[in-house]
């Protein structure tokens, strides 16, 4: 039998997005998940039954009454045997017989019937995904419990541009694993995370600090955390909201940064600073505002003084096995500047990016390169989340 793995029931309904179903098929059975497959009539005119089956190895449902002389109510039994329905992709038609409990097919009278987590994963024109009845049966469908990987906006096949397109393969198969309790390639884990920027105070309303929004080093801690890892991110003060699941370390000063991580580092299987740390501090905080007219010589010269440097300390102190990322926010000359902090940090890996012109800091996407002793990869423009799965990504590679 199959006791050993989670189920999941893919159904496969007719849009042009069908084809990606095989890969999302192969993604969940590379995570160890058995997967069967319902389709609806039109979904084969994309896709035929034969080629789910031969991915599968498992028969493949279609029709409302092909159901064997020893299986005489097959809606029933592929709903018992589900841990997961999944639905990708998912038409407009569908998502509106699911939402307001219409059977009419072997897909729908199943979705009805399934007591497991239900996951849908829409895909449609873009004027068909925003119309107002598309948008209120999703609506409906999260009420009654259900997940909805929204649709993500490109060129979409009749032409248009806009919201529509089905969301990305890897994403449909980290949240199916996610729902199903399976953590993924990082299991097992232990993942150290800096972000954020520190701030160095000159007095008790000053301080020196840089426009690190800690967007990267969260997507960062999210990313991996829904992969499995267990995630501890010591940060800066940001505004962007802790990821749920990963314990957070929050410092202010890039000594208090120091300590944090130096305590967590030997424990950790990979560590990624991301933080963008103050090089340097005021050597000496004062206690009291400092006022114009009164303390005139303090504000025109602030002395100041190096600040630990983190990352070399830690590269310098890694264990085998340990794999240390670093990150380098360069102006000019940004891959020899990388490969130059890639030696004297110790790093397996230095995540570079440009930096001004609107570019890198608190901005939502990136461009980097990825630059390792064996050379570099340039990673064009994506949003920081998708971005931040690259990294992890290569990060694993580089594991071993």
């Amino acid at each position: 039998m199959h006791s050993d793995k989670k189920t999941v029931l893919l159904g496969v309904t007719g849009g042009i997005a069908a084809y990606k179903s095989c890969e999302i098929v192969r993604g969940l059975q590379k995570a160890g998940v058995r997967v069967k497959v319902v389709m609806t009539e039109n979904a084969t005119k994309f896709v035929t039954p034969l080629t789910f089956r031969a991915l599968t190895h498992e028969e493949v449902a279609v029709g409302m009454f092909d159901d064997a002389p020893s299986d005489p109510i097959h809606h029933i039994s592929l709903a018992e045997e589900a841990d997961l329905f999944l639905i990708a992709p998912a038409t407009v038609n569908v998502i509106a017989k699911i939402a307001n409990g219409i059977c009419d097919d072997l897909l729908t009278t199943t979705a009805c019937a399934c007591t497991a987590p239900l996951v849908v994963c829409p895909a449609a024109n873009v004027h068909m995904y925003e119309s107002p009845a598309n948008q209120r049966n999703m609506g409906l469908l999260a009420l009654h419990g259900a997940k909805i990987i929204e649709a993500d906006a490109g060129y979409l096949a009749c032409g248009d541009i806009g919201k529509g397109r089905l969301a990305d393969v890897d994403e449909i198969v980290r949240q199916t694993l996610l729902e199903l309790g399976l953590t993924g390639d990082m299991r097992s884990t232990s993942v150290l995370i800096t972000a954020g920027p520190t701030i160095e105070p000159i007095d008790p309303v000053r301080y020196i600090t840089n426009f690190s929004s800690g967007k990267t080093g969260y997507a960062l801690a999210k990313a991996a955390h829904e992969r499995g890892a267990d995630v501890t991110i010591v940060s800066g003060p940001v505004a962007v909201e802790a990821p749920e699941g990963v314990h957070v370390i929050p410092v202010r000063t890039a000594r208090e940064m120091r300590d944090a991580v130096a305590e967590a580092f030997p424990a950790c299987d990979i560590g990624i600073f991301a933080a963008a740390v103050a090089d340097l501090r005021p050597k000496g905080e004062a206690d009291h505002k400092l006022k114009k007219g009164i303390d005139d010589a303090a504000l025109q010269t602030i002395e100041l003084a190096q600040n630990p440097d983190i990352l070399a300390e830690m590269g310098a102190h890694k264990q085998e096995g340990q794999v240390v990322v670093g990150f380098a926010a360069e102006t000019n000359d940004v891959i020899a500047n990388a490969r130059k902090k890639l030696l004297a940090k110790h790093a397996d890996m230095i995540i570079a990016n440009h930096v001004g012109r609107g570019l890198a800091f608190g901005t939502e996407g990136n461009e980097i390169w990825m630059v390792t002793p064996d050379g570099e990869e340039h990673v064009p423009y994506m949003l920081k989340p998708e971005l931040a799965h690259v990294i992890l990504d290569k990060t694993i590679e580089l594991m071993g």
